[in-house]
């Protein structure tokens, strides 16, 4: 029973060491996202990343994988997602000029009155809405996207 016993426990230690050793960790990555050309300075810039199609457009930010907010320095902004897995992801963002955490629109129009933008788009329109499809791009190693910043 002895013999039965120790077997067990060097079996368990190798077991354990092993486990050790190797790591089972799926690799992560940064995407660090620009904006520049901002008007102004004023209010924060509100990013959000999307993993899953049918997440964009998001106006009142509900579907988005993350977020975070950053400071405007001479008209640019800068805001880095660590520790992201492999995936297709697209980013949002807004200028919130006014810092109230939404898309303000124009009075009598339906169009935004703060910047906004969404990755591989150079302009949004009636016939050019955003799709996470179009929007999205491939996170296979960490990686910089600028996002072109849109004001209707």
């Amino acid at each position: 029973m002895k013999k039965i016993i120790k077997k067990f426990m060097m079996l368990s230690l190798l077991i354990g060491l092993f486990s050790f050793t190797y790591p089972n960790q799926e690799a992560k990555y940064s995407l660090t996202i620009k904006v520049e050309n901002l008007r102004n300075s004023k209010g924060v810039v509100q990013y959000a990343i999307y993993n899953k199609d049918g997440s964009i457009p998001d106006e009142k930010y509900e579907k988005y994988f993350r977020k975070g907010i950053a400071e405007i320095s001479k008209n640019r902004s800068t805001l880095t997602f660590n520790d992201l897995p492999a995936g297709k992801y697209a980013v949002s963002i807004l200028h919130d000029e006014n810092e109230n955490g939404k898309i303000d629109k124009k009075f009598l129009v339906p169009m935004p009155s703060e910047g906004v933008g969404i990755s591989n788009y150079e302009s949004i329109g009636l016939f050019n809405r955003p799709n996470f499809s179009k929007a999205s791009f491939r996170v296979d190693s960490s990686l910089t996207k600028l996002v072109n910043i849109i004001y209707l």
